[in-house]
């Protein structure tokens, strides 16, 4: 008898030149399995894989396995749940779910929704809720502080429909769903499309509606809690995270570009299932070629446990009867497109277009009813087969795991759309669809009933909710839920690190170097110096970081393995397991990934942590901007550091480094405050104020502020200045102007200030008077504008600009749009010209570039005289 793994191996190899001889070395190695077991074959078989090496054969193992169930139907353990109750229940949630989006659609037809995601993953998702997902129980010693969940967002309204089963919504909140300005007015909560933690503060964690942010998300924030680990920071085993997401998901680029430093890491508190139902939006995910296969192969290449969960347990039967091997080659060789065929058609289809391929295959079928092929389930929607994968994954240890669940998208659907093109897009379904769907989960729903959208929720006392409640409550609770219970973080003095940038006299620094000394400061800290994480994608050194390898070391979990080059050097290299510095590689996405586990760490952990990313600030909001604006749906808290900032700081790096945008991209992000400040004195105000508003205020809000590479002369901080370094802008100096002269107003920022006073003092030299208004954000000034507006006060940059006199004019290192954003807030009657940096960026001298975008002294003093004229 030939087993099912050895046919399909057959069946891809090349003929066999002597049958007798393979015969005895099958025989061999089975004999060697069942005398000494699976460790003892593993060994020789890698071994002879070592020997082959050796001979150079150019072979090497198939990375994919049979297409069969990873974990045999001998070796499932005892469900441990009630399966009945358990089915009653998903199947409630099921109709639930569909109504509220088909009811949302009746009553508006252009909410949207979807239907057909979430009936493909429920199972996937119960067995989570019912027996692995942990709730926060508290933050004392000994609770524990719960599993991390990353949900496929498109399956939001399973979610909801469940916590309307446990009490957490209500029918109100479900009647609303995709409504969030209306219903508060009809004293109901909206419900958001997707996971939006900024919508639903108390409900979600992760936002994960952008494809590709959640995976990558998950992997970093699994790693984090290995940092707070091994930093002695908090206790995080016992505790996963989890991430259910789509086979087409991971075509973006986000979701497979840190599958190496999961497994590298050893991340075996990382746990995804990939809801294989094998469709995207338009069509198969892989029509020609098989999802499965390529994301086995993907994911063992890059070092992960995979767990393959195809067919559920009816298959068990026909698997055992399948002597020859046909039914798992025959599966193995169908390509997705096939397989969605196969799961829009009815059993009789299936019996004769599945079944009926082969002899073997019709044979296997014989006993079997047309009913009964229409209801083989694959592997994702078998609550045992389901149980068996996860409690696998949950116990492996040394590795990241994957569950690859194979599913059928609108499952359940019946004619309406299961395995349907059209199935994404589902958002209505007609009265016979509904009775279908009825009958399909056995729902105790009159046909009216079914026709009128009722929603179902069982008794209180009723064995369903008791059981419901009871899996919830041994598992720490309600889930989703968001907490931001957390200890405030005492923040230094301003003086304690910063008092060489308030009154630096002229010194000569760029506001890079002014950043790293103070960082430096804070990390010395006693209190606050553990809990800062600084984080660099890489260019730690160009960005004079370099002294804190040595002072608090570059984490890594396996420590320093290695002497480095430069150990005889103050500035060496300097890996350790108790590492601060988290240095991500050449990896923005990744860092930034990284940055947003630490900058939400008060609230997944209840832990504060003050976060500090600092990377090419061309190289964040214009490349990573999906990121950062779901950093802030996240409610982030922590600094972005936007370094070598303007189109003209950075000389000679050209087009592809110079950044004259992230200033106005990051004006659109609500929560972010963002700054550009020209001299080391503001920056110290701006990161004092930031700390004090997110560790001590614990206010949702996080702080973009960008630096430069250039050194020039810092001026002291005016006395009174703060509060305008910190709304936005303040009055640097006034040059002239004698009596009955003319004058005007400077307004400058970041790299571009310094050319503002340089012209203010040629403008002097030639009878003009001029009043220097330092600009420290254009987007903060804005911002004031159009509260003070709704509020009927004066803006900030009206008040502060009505002490001056004559035409305005402003220029910034970024594109003339960026000051352009207060034009609406300045006092009437003075005209306003801005100079900015628009175009591409070129290579050359500073000086070369200001000339050449017009922003230098000299442009500045022509536009004064142009708007006097």
């Amino acid at each position: 008898m030939h087993d099912s793994a050895a046919m399909h191996a057959r069946a891809s190899a090349a003929p066999d030149p002597d049958p007798v001889e393979t015969a005895e070395w099958r025989d061999a190695f089975r004999a060697l399995v069942a005398s000494q077991g699976a460790g003892r074959a593993r060994f020789v078989l890698d071994e002879l894989a070592r020997l082959a090496r050796e001979q150079r054969l150019g072979w090497q193992p198939e990375l994919n396995t049979p297409a069969v169930n990873t974990i045999a139907a001998a070796d499932q353990p005892v469900f441990p749940g009630d399966l009945a109750i358990e089915e009653r229940l998903g199947s409630l949630m099921r109709w639930n779910a569909l109504a509220m989006v088909v009811r949302a659609n009746k009553a508006y037809g252009e909410l949207g929704g979807h239907i057909a995601s979430y009936a493909s993953a429920a199972d996937l998702f119960e067995v989570g809720f019912n027996h692995f997902f942990h709730a926060r129980e508290g933050l004392a010693p000994g609770q524990h502080r719960g599993d991390l969940v990353f949900f496929q967002p498109h399956s939001a309204p399973g979610v909801y429909a469940r916590a309307f089963l446990e009490g957490f919504l209500t029918e109100q909140d479900l009647l609303h769903f995709r409504q969030e300005i209306t219903a508060p007015r009809e004293g109901a909560r909206g419900l958001c499309s997707y996971p939006h933690p900024w919508s639903m503060p108390d409900f979600w964690q992760f936002p994960t509606g952008s494809m590709g942010i959640g995976p990558i998300s998950s992997i970093y924030h699994a790693r984090f809690m290995h940092y707070l680990t091994d930093r002695g920071l908090l206790d995080c085993r016992g505790r996963k995270v989890w991430g259910v997401f789509g086979d087409g998901e991971m075509d973006e680029p986000e979701s497979t570009s840190a599958l190496t430093l999961a497994a590298r890491e050893r991340l075996d508190n990382l746990v995804w299932v990939v809801n294989c139902n094998l469709q995207r939006l338009d069509g198969p995910v892989r029509g020609n070629g098989r999802i499965v296969d390529e994301l086995e192969r993907l994911f063992t290449g890059s070092g992960w446990n995979v767990i393959k969960l195809l067919w559920g347990s009816d298959w068990d039967g026909l698997f055992a009867r399948d002597r020859s091997g046909t039914l798992v080659r025959t599966l193995g060789e169908t390509v997705d497109g096939q397989m969605q065929t196969f799961a829009a058609k009815d059993g009789r289809f299936n019996r004769d277009n599945f079944f009926g391929q082969h002899p073997e295959l019709r044979q296997l079928a014989q006993g079997m009813t047309d009913e009964q092929i229409d209801r083989l389930k694959r592997g994702g929607h078998d609550l045992v087969k389901i149980h068996a994968a996860y409690a696998a994954a949950a116990a492996h240890r040394g590795q990241p795991t994957v569950i690859l669940a194979h599913t059928k998208k609108g499952y359940g659907m019946g004619t309406a759309g299961q395995g349907k093109m059209t199935t994404h897009s589902q958002k209505k379904l007609d009265e016979a669809a509904l009775i279908e769907f009825r009958n399909r989960f056995n729902l105790p729903l009159s046909d009216d009933e079914a026709r009128e959208l009722r929603f179902l929720k069982p008794e209180e006392d009723s064995a369903e909710m008791r059981y419901l409640r009871a899996q919830r409550e041994r598992l720490g609770g309600h889930l989703p839920r968001r907490q931001t219970q957390c200890e405030p973080l005492a923040v230094p003095p301003l003086a304690n690190y910063a008092q060489f940038a308030l009154a630096p006299q002229g010194k000569e620094m760029s506001t890079t170097m002014a950043f790293v000394r103070m960082l430096g400061g804070l990390l010395k800290d006693e209190g606050l110096g553990p809990r800062v994480v600084p984080i660099v994608a890489d260019e730690a050194r160009t960005f004079g970081m370099a002294n804190l390898f040595k002072q608090v070391g570059i984490y890594s979990d396996v420590g320093q393995r290695y002497s480095p080059e430069d150990i005889g050097s103050i500035l060496s290299y300097r890996e350790a397991r108790d590492g601060q510095i988290l240095e991500e590689g050449i990896s923005e996405a990744g860092a930034l990934a990284s940055w947003t586990a630490a900058a939400t760490s008060y609230s997944v952990h209840g832990l504060a942590v003050l976060a500090f990313y600092i990377y090419y600030s061309m190289f964040g909001f214009q490349r990573v901007g999906d990121l950062i604006w779901a950093a802030a749906d996240q409610r982030a808290r922590g600094f972005l550091l936007g370094a070598t900032s303007g189109r003209t700081t950075l000389a000679g790096e050209g087009l592809q480094h110079q950044d004259g945008t992230s200033q106005l991209v990051a004006s659109t992000v609500p929560n972010c405050r963002a700054y550009d400040p020209a001299f080391a004195g503001e920056l110290a105000v701006i990161l004092d104020a930031g700390m004090h508003e997110m560790l001590i205020e614990q206010r949702d809000v996080f702080y973009y502020v960008t630096l430069m590479n250039e050194n020039y002369a810092q001026a002291d901080l005016p006395q009174g200045a703060r509060e305008g370094v910190l709304r936005g802008a303040y009055l640097l100096a006034r040059h002239g102007p004698q009596a009955g002269a003319p004058a005007v107003t400077l307004l400058g920022s970041g790299a571009i200030l310094p050319e503002i006073v340089r012209a203010a003092e040629q403008l002097a030299w030639q009878g003009i008077g001029a009043s220097v208004v330092s600009v420290t954000s254009w987007s903060e000034l804005a911002r004031d504008g159009r509260a003070s507006q709704a509020s009927g006060a004066a803006p900030w940059a009206a008040q502060l600009l009505s002490g001056t006199q004559g035409p305005i004019v402003a220029a910034s290192d970024y594109v003339s749009a960026v000051p352009e954003l207060i034009r609406a807030h300045l006092p009437p009657g003075r005209s306003y010209r801005t100079l900015g940096t628009d175009g591409f960026g070129r290579s050359d001298t500073r000086a070369a570039l200001r000339d050449f975008f017009g922003v230098d002294a000299a442009h500045v003093a022509q536009a004064v005289r142009e708007a006097l004229a």
